[in-house]
């Protein structure tokens, strides 16, 4: 009888890591847009932007906030529909004008802190605090804080503060078919979901996603637009208005959690997992190399003022879920 024949071993796969610094640090130190054709490039959390517009940081209905960190830039189709919800919000929804959050970067890409999206100008946070009837100061832009719009349970919005206007103004947007989803706190959801007569217009409710954080300010999230060919899209949305199971879910997820009951022996401390390597250019995608070399445009970037830039009081570091953001 033969013997079996030994099999040769497989020799391993050699793991390339990636090399060069983190991406944040390229694309958070580009002050200006690449001159190159406008589009998305990329995934909103692995990707970059060409050709990006400033929002202006003032506008008749509304103004930029936390300009020092320069993220006033998008898509120029991202641009436009914030400046309509302005303007429109105002005229037919008494909302007396936005004040903007992030956008992007100039070129898009990750950034230095905040956000793991925004990447590739599709994506903006309108904070819930209504424009005042003044123009902010630049220092006042940086150290003004969002108002949360959560109860103290947590889990509803504050009636004292939460009004029917913050509703209307979400279905503005939503309505828009360029948006594809609005990500909100779960009360927020809650409070629009129950807001909503069950027999009236309650289609918008499907593009209102709950996530994390997100109790001052809504996310916009348009689709890719035409001409970004290499821009990916999101996975399709459940065809549901979200008020189902998939709230309480997430409500139960948010509620604060009771005090664990004191015991004899302290338990022993939980290491922390590492955390993930930041991104570099080399995973980004490939064009991004292209932005990031391409020469300035003609006009100069929108005007930053000399402040010292505030602590992100508002922002909320990204944390995974089963919903994809």
């Amino acid at each position: 009888m033969l013997a079996a024949a030994k099999k040769k071993p497989v020799p391993k796969k050699k793991v390339v890591k990636p090399a060069g610094p983190p991406a944040k640090e390229l694309f958070g130190a580009a002050k200006t847009p690449a001159a190159l054709q406008a589009r998305a490039i990329g995934f909103y959390a692995k990707g970059c932007l060409a050709g990006a517009a400033a929002l202006p940081v003032d506008g008749e209905a509304w103004q930029a906030m936390r300009l020092s960190r320069n993220r006033n830039w998008g898509h120029p189709e991202l641009v436009g529909l914030v400046q309509k919800l302005a303007r429109e919000a105002r005229k037919h929804d008494g909302w007396p004008g936005l004040l903007v959050g992030d956008l992007s970067q100039p070129r898009g890409g990750p950034m230095l802190t905040g956000h793991a999206s925004h990447q590739v100008g599709l994506d903006a946070d309108i904070w819930l605090t209504p424009m005042p009837d003044r123009r902010l100061t630049g220092q006042e832009r940086e150290d003004l804080s969002a108002t949360s719009m959560l109860a103290e349970d947590k889990v509803s919005v504050d009636p004292k503060i939460w009004t029917d206007k913050h509703a209307k103004l979400i279905k503005r947007a939503a309505a828009y078919p360029n948006v594809e989803r609005i990500f909100v706190h779960p009360a927020i959801k809650k409070a629009l979901c129950e807001g909503t007569p069950k027999e009236g217009d309650r289609a918008w409710l499907h593009k209102v996603q709950s996530y994390w954080g997100h109790f001052y300010h809504f996310h916009i999230r348009m689709g890719c637009p035409k001409g970004s060919a290499t821009c990916e899209a999101q996975a399709p949305l459940p065809n549901n208005d979200g008020c189902g199971k998939e709230l309480t879910d997430w409500l139960a997820r948010v509620k604060p959690k009771p005090p664990a009951p004191p015991t004899a022996t302290p338990a022993k401390p939980v290491r922390p997992a590492p955390p993930k390597p930041a991104l570099t250019l080399d995973q980004l995608p490939a064009e991004c190399k292209a932005v990031l070399a391409s020469g300035s445009p003609d006009v100069p970037p929108a005007p930053v003022p000399a402040v010292r830039p505030a602590p992100a009081k508002e922002a909320t570091t990204k944390k995974p879920a089963a919903a994809t953001k």
